[in-house]
């Protein structure tokens, strides 16, 4: 999951790190970020294929749920993508956003449950909690794999599943509204 906040970090920088393209051609820029974010799809492949092995090597069968990977995997590269759109414009006008970005990545790290189940979470807090986006992905990315050993949380799937529209949308509107303006602030 970590390739999920690399694609955040590494979209959001794009713009500035290229900034000899924006200044020298048009064309669509918000192909810069989306290539960054698919750079740590890559990086997610090479770490499905060892765990691929380590499956094979201690001879676990997943359940049909391994199917709907694929879906989960869009869901987390969609719920990057969003919030990377918008802190990519943010970058662009102020410069100095670029340092507050790790801090912002290390703290989706830890309120995302990627070191513990979010079954832990009471159930009267775990349908607020999925408004992170990434907490329906992560347990989806659970259930594919371990399929009945921990199930899929349905409300929180579903809430996740909206915040990640909610932020692809702002995402993509404000880099749209701001886009015009990326050549003379670069």
């Amino acid at each position: 999951m970590d390739a999920v906040f690399y694609a955040l970090s590494d979209a959001s920088n794009s713009l500035v790190a290229n900034a000899h393209l924006i200044s020298k051609v048009f064309f669509p820029r918000m192909i810069i970020p989306v290539a960054a974010a698919m750079v740590s799809l890559v990086d997610f492949a090479i770490s499905l294929g060892i765990l691929a092995l380590l499956m094979l090597w201690y001879q676990y069968l997943p359940g049909l749920e391994i199917l709907l990977l694929p879906v989960f995997i869009a869901m987390a590269f969609l719920a990057s993508l969003g919030p990377a759109l918008l802190i990519t414009a943010l970058n662009v006008k102020y410069r100095d956003f670029r340092y507050i970005i790790p801090f912002i990545v290390q703290f989706g790290l830890f309120i995302s449950p990627v070191g513990f189940s979010s079954n832990v979470v009471p159930d009267d807090w775990r349908l607020a909690y999925s408004i992170n986006p990434m907490v329906g992905v992560i347990d989806g990315f659970r259930w594919c794999i371990l399929g009945a050993v921990n199930q899929l949380y349905i409300p929180g799937f579903v809430v996740s599943l909206g915040m990640i529209g909610i932020f692809l949308v702002l995402g993509v509107r404000q880099f749209r509204k701001m886009e015009k303006t990326f050549a003379d602030l670069i």
